[in-house]
């Protein structure tokens, strides 16, 4: 029985990604020694879009297909605000049809998405 996910995110500066990631997102998480965190994460859900060409990452001996991480929220205006006073930075906040949407800009340089769904979402399913 398959009882969770595990996700990735590859990152230039893994150290500063975990300490942003724990001390201004609030992310729960587990020290497995060295440093490495592995973090709880909010209920999540998964959809599965069609790509325009390779989408992978090599992981080990395999080739994995990739991923791409958005946070939810329910008010995607008052989240950026908050974070904003964190001193994060977020692009700017657009309406995408299918969700409010703004990206995280880790210490690392990468981003992260968050948006505010406006479609049914899979999070209660249980």
């Amino acid at each position: 029985m398959i009882n969770g996910a595990h996700f990735l995110l590859y990152s230039t500066d893994a150290d500063a990604d975990r300490a942003f990631i724990r001390d201004v997102l609030g992310f729960k998480n587990v020290d497995i020694g060295q440093g490495w965190l592995i973090f709880g994460l909010p209920p999540s859900e998964m959809a599965v879009h069609p790509a325009d060409g390779a989408f992978t990452q090599r992981h080990g001996d395999q080739t994995m297909l990739g991923v791409v991480l958005y946070l939810m929220c329910d008010d995607v205006t008052a989240e950026v605000t908050a974070l904003e006073a964190k001193g994060v930075r977020c692009s700017a906040i657009e309406d995408a049809g299918w969700g409010i949407k703004t990206t995280i800009r880790l210490p690392s340089g990468g981003d992260v998405g968050l948006y505010q769904p406006k479609h049914a979402t899979a999070l209660d399913l249980g």
